[in-house]
């Protein structure tokens, strides 16, 4: 099998091949902690975390590294409004990551290697400044360290925007100590009541962009195999990474291959803590049960929009149901864990995470309709290995039809089920339609089959 990837640089879907063979390198844009994240900034951590799954198994290692941007004018604002310091926002709010991504299952090899926050790597971004200086690709002005973007002829090819275009929309300051109305910000002067690092050029912070360009070098080296994040950060961001990273590496490549995912849509505008139409993860993690929440992310394809409403989160529990009850209904059937090559096949495709989907769902469908034993041991152990590479299904049936209730509430919920058993057969229907239309109000489903009452969680 072969992994193909769609590059935004060439805009194409090319075989894709790694500078060392047995070790891609991997760098995906990560939060800036200010407050907490929205469902739509969770879609690359899911989708490429699948890739970063695929990868390892494909080449027995990977270096995958995911940034936090701990320093920022949104957190200096954030920090200023509510009167705290500023490693108090950071702090709570990376942590608050950290656990909305394990809920939605980008743990273990799914996540990255390496998490590095910009804070604690002043000296590297330093450093890169100064080379960019020397070699005439950057210039101080006024305190600002700035770069020249006439001093790098490939400025534009990655969103390959004409220069009116892209001063539009970086959305730049025309500041008159700018060579350029393009050029943008490395290094920055700090007021006294701001965050701030001594430097060869004053007390200040960096620029956005440079921090990702830094980081990368200190922990994937000079150019690295896939650079990714969502496509509302093709421009300025990357651009101004791939800019400053060549000049900075004598114009070698900085990434091999650009990945960007769609945004989520909501309410029928893109879905942006700006136009206020955003739904956090830190809710909706509360809120439905979170293997539902990354189905729903990874039933679009990743370089596609993806709209976002109750209904697709009501429908992805309705399909995992039937995936979950397809396994219940094999509770008794052994069988270990087999990744089929259609999976694989399909990841191979540009990680078409719906292809793949659907061929869960054929698999399940196969497995109702099983007669023999060995048709239903081998089709349950496809069933459990197509979903592994996608983080779905691996649960035991009976903890997802719970929704993650206690034991406690189990054992209370199981007590009624058998009160309910026990009024049916002295014939007390009246007591037993009572104990269903009660466990009903509670959100308890019950089912009588042939093997028994089963109860879910609506």
């Amino acid at each position: 099998m072969s992994l193909s990837l769609y590059s935004t640089l060439t805009r194409r879907v090319e075989p894709f091949t790694p500078l060392v063979a047995d070790c891609p390198t991997m760098y995906v844009c990560g939060p800036t902690v200010y407050n907490y994240v929205h469902i739509g900034n969770a879609r690359g951590p899911v989708v490429f975390g699948v890739l970063a799954a695929l990868l390892r198994r494909r080449y027995g290692s990977l270096r995958y590294a995911r940034n936090i941007t701990d320093v920022d004018d949104k957190i200096n604002a954030a920090a200023k409004e509510l009167g705290t310091p500023i490693s108090a926002i950071t702090d709570k709010y990376a942590a608050a990551y950290r656990d909305d991504m394990a809920a939605l299952g980008v743990t273990g090899e799914f996540a990255p290697d390496i998490e590095p926050a910009a804070t604690a790597h002043m000296p590297q971004m330093i450093t890169m400044i100064e080379r960019l200086i020397t070699d005439g690709h950057a210039y101080v002005a006024e305190g600002h360290v700035l770069f020249a973007v006439a001093s790098f002829p490939g400025y534009g090819k990655l969103s390959r925007r004409d220069a009116e275009e892209m001063l539009a929309g970086a959305r730049v300051e025309i500041a008159p100590y700018k060579r350029d109305a393009g050029d943008f910000v490395l290094w920055k002067p700090s007021r006294d009541d701001l965050p701030g690092w001594d430097s060869p050029w004053g007390r200040g912070r960096p620029g956005w962009h440079i921090e990702c360009s830094a980081m990368a070098e200190a922990h994937l080296g000079p150019t690295i195999d896939i650079h990714a994040g969502g496509i509302d950060l093709q421009f300025p961001h990357h651009e101004n990474e791939v800019a400053q990273s060549e000049c900075a590496h004598g114009g070698a490549p900085f990434a091999r291959w650009w990945l960007h995912n769609g945004m989520l849509n909501f309410g029928g505008a893109k879905m942006a803590k700006s136009v206020g139409n955003i739904q956090r993860v830190h809710d909706l993690v509360r809120q439905h049960r979170p293997e539902a929440l990354r189905y729903a992310l990874l039933s679009a394809h990743y370089r596609q929009p993806l709209e976002w409403s109750d209904g697709l989160i009501e429908q992805s529990v309705r399909t995992l149901d039937r995936l979950y009850g397809t396994l219940r209904d094999l509770v008794n059937v052994a069988a270990e864990p087999l990744i089929p090559a259609s999976i694989e096949a399909a990841l191979d495709d540009d990680l078409n995470t719906p292809m793949a989907l659907a061929e869960i769902a054929r698999i399940a469908s196969e497995a109702r309709k099983a007669v023999t034993h060995e048709n239903k041991a081998a089709l349950k152990a496809q069933l459990l290995g197509a979903g592994q590479p996608l983080g779905v299904l691996q649960q035991q049936p009976d903890a997802w039809f719970a929704g993650g209730a206690s034991d406690d509430d189990d054992a209370r919920i199981q007590t009624l089920i058998d009160e309910r058993i026990e009024a049916k057969t002295s014939r007390d229907f009246a007591r037993a339609d009572a104990i269903r239309q009660q466990l009903a109000d509670e959100g308890i489903l019950l089912e009588d089959t042939p093997q028994g009452v089963r109860w879910k969680r609506a």
